[in-house]
């Protein structure tokens, strides 16, 4: 799957909260050790007597990111294996509304999946709501253990326990944020870099947007943009621009988390933007410019770069390639700050810990029975077949190893829903899912063979900026206390200002608003919400240990 772009990505917020994510790659990067079983072998066990139930079991599951019936093929596999039906309750509204309500009216399901990016796991802990693992995965998963490894103990809470299990844990190699650029002008305007492999300095990037300015004034009698931003999604375009600095989630001061923007190459970065802005480059109506309206100027083919996630362009690539071709799509470039190493700037923040947690609840009656099951399909065996579908069918085992079939990877590749492909429930289920490599050293995840011209070009430009962005995530103030309140109004500056700043009229006022924001932050009460991270922070690291 690709990377989840609820994007999620994205982890990297205005006041440096994590980007990242979604969406569906099929990246990997590890193993378990354990020989692959045969997808055939029924009720075969992958963890000593854990795989299969004796007596049939239907357990309710509150799963965010589907409502989807239990019935397709890969699911009827997963019950045939391990005895057990789910029965599906469906996100219907707000999924994060549904979490809240089923939490004040005790109206919980068997397994619930959280965000786990989100203070919702902290709350239905501190209520009760879902219970330790330690010892069910000590009596019952062994997979578990095997296949999550240090993950787990980074992921226990403050007592010392784990209470989820998280999907898409270990480290995503894949990139994530960078400078999307028309590869058909580039090529006209730069043709020596436009392959990939070398990176822009911010003063190149610049000279090529004037270039292309000057050499493509209208499209279609339509004014051309040199660079636009998409407005809902700011954590992206911020992001792509800490980037180029080098920069993470938090500044570290003298042993102190801060918030990013009080880093001074932070001020450098959106001087840059507000530089670029005055000199016309920028998209004047970026900052009113909604998703879909984004879209369509670059579908239109009169933009010739924005920066976010590579795949946030896919739709109108789609567009762009009907027109054009290949090459006329968007593909992501690295663009680097003066003074910093290339090779340390930081465009894909990548969490090994996982996207969501995944819970057994205290309404529960059969918690040994759903650890087996949980067990069975974090195995090498369950991976497999929730990634790749079932041996015989979609995949085959030649030479030792798993073997996609080519009719299973156009399927999935295609953008026809109906496909038989998709319809089987290859990659629908993504519970329990490791980023990595199985026991023969395939990955567990098919997009791997599935990679097209953006992703090779991402991957050969950006694959030397991911880092790893967990120490940082969820550092905030426990909701509901006096110092949430403050690091809400401190996001509330933060995201009030940059824009002002952007779009400021002269250096000297985008400077003295800049000041302004600083001030404000003080005045919110930032200073205690950065002791608070701070203290989180050292706590993390001690219990890491």
């Amino acid at each position: 799957m690709k990377k989840k772009t609820a994007s999620i990505l994205m982890m990297l917020a205005l006041a440096g909260s994590l980007l990242a994510g979604c969406g569906n790659s099929g990246s990997n990067g590890g193993s378990n050790g354990e020989a692959a079983n045969n997808a055939n072998a029924g009720s075969q066990n992958t963890g000593g007597d854990t795989a299969k139930i004796s007596e049939p079991l239907t357990l309710t599951f509150f799963d965010k990111n589907t409502g989807d019936a239990f019935t397709n093929e890969v699911a009827k596999e997963i019950t045939k294996r391990t005895g057990v039906t789910v029965e599906i309750q469906q996100p219907t509204g707000n999924p994060a509304e549904k979490l809240n309500l089923m939490l004040a009216s005790n109206d919980l399901p068997d397994i619930v999946l959280l965000d786990r990016g989100s203070d919702i796991v902290n709350k239905y802990i501190a209520a009760g709501a879902i219970i330790p693992l330690d010892d069910l995965i000590k009596k019952f998963g062994p997979d578990v253990q095997s296949q999550y490894g240090d993950v787990l103990k980074k992921t226990r809470y403050t007592d010392g326990k784990n209470y989820y299990l998280s999907n898409w844990y270990g480290m995503d190699t894949d990139p994530v944020l960078g400078m999307n650029i028309r590869k058909d002008v580039l090529t006209e305007l730069a043709p020596d870099k436009a392959e990939g492999g070398q990176p822009f300095t911010t003063d190149e990037f610049t000279q090529l947007l004037k270039d292309y300015k000057a050499a493509h004034p209208s499209v279609d009698g339509k004014p051309t943009i040199p660079l636009t931003f998409n407005a809902e999604n700011m954590g992206a375009v911020l992001g792509t621009f800490k980037g180029m600095w080098g920069l993470k989630t938090y500044y570290e001061d003298a042993g102190k988390l801060r918030f990013d923007v009080e880093d001074p190459k932070y001020r450098e970065l959106i001087m840059y933007m507000n530089d670029l802005y005055r000199q016309g480059l920028v998209d004047r109506d970026w900052a009113v410019s909604k998703t879909q309206t984004w879209e369509q100027k670059l579908s239109n083919g009169i933009v010739f770069s924005t920066p976010g996630a590579y795949w946030d362009v896919g739709n109108a690539n789609n567009a762009l390639k009907k027109t054009g071709g290949e090459d006329m799509q968007m593909m992501a470039y690295k663009v680097v700050a003066p003074g910093v190493d290339p090779a340390k700037t930081t465009f894909g923040p990548r969490s090994p810990l996982g996207w969501d947690a995944i819970a057994i609840t205290k309404n529960n009656k059969h918690p040994e029975e759903t650890m087996k099951f949980m067990n069975y399909l974090a195995s090498d065996e369950g991976q497999y077949l929730l990634m790749w579908g079932i041996e015989g069918v979609h995949w085959d085992m030649k030479d030792g190893k798993h073997t996609p079939r080519q009719e299973t990877l156009e399927g999935l590749q295609n953008d026809n829903p109906d496909d038989p492909m998709k319809k089987a429930g290859i990659r629908k289920w993504t519970w329990f899912i490791k980023n990595g490599a199985g026991s023969d050293g395939t990955p567990y995840g098919l997009g791997q063979y599935n990679r097209n011209i953006i992703d090779k070009m991402a991957i050969k430009n950006l694959a030397d900026t991911v880092f790893d962005s967990s120490p940082y995530d969820n550092l905030g103030p426990q909701g509901g206390t006096p110092e949430s309140l403050n690091y809400q109004k401190v996001q509330d500056v933060i995201k009030q200002s940059i824009t002002k700043i952007i779009i400021a009229g002269d250096a000297a006022t985008a400077n003295s608003m800049y000041d302004a924001m600083l001030d404000q932050i003080k005045t919110a009460g930032g200073e205690k919400v950065e002791a608070i991270i701070t203290d989180n922070y050292n706590k993390r690291m001690e219990l890491w240990k």
